[in-house]
């Protein structure tokens, strides 16, 4: 079991590494969008960014689940009808998200 500055230190690497590989801005926006309003939905998201970028839902989609499920800083709720899913950022990841964002 890892400990939490060495779960820590994993997650700062894996922010490091998406936001290495964002040409355009897209990651950065996107985690930024996490650490103001801290809870969304897909829908949300892709019509926030839609105001700066041209993407696709789909590119939304799939850039949500990278890091919720590789980087694992969010956290995932599904309402009973399983509609709209809403992503949070852990509280113990917001401070590291927002370091990493302000050096980025």
């Amino acid at each position: 079991m890892r400990s939490p500055a060495e779960l820590k230190k994993e997650i700062e690497s894996r922010l490091h590494g998406y936001l290495s590989r964002d040409r355009d801005g897209i990651r950065h926006e996107l985690l930024n969008l996490f650490v103001k309003v801290k809870s969304l939905t897909i829908p949300q998201i892709h019509e926030k960014l839609q105001e700066h970028f041209s993407i696709s839902y789909h590119s939304v989609a799939s850039m949500v689940g990278i890091i919720a499920s590789r980087i694992g800083i969010l956290h995932v709720k599904r309402n009973a009808e399983g509609t709209n899913t809403l992503y949070e950022i852990k509280d113990q990841y917001l401070e590291v998200v927002t370091q990493i964002l302000r050096t980025a």
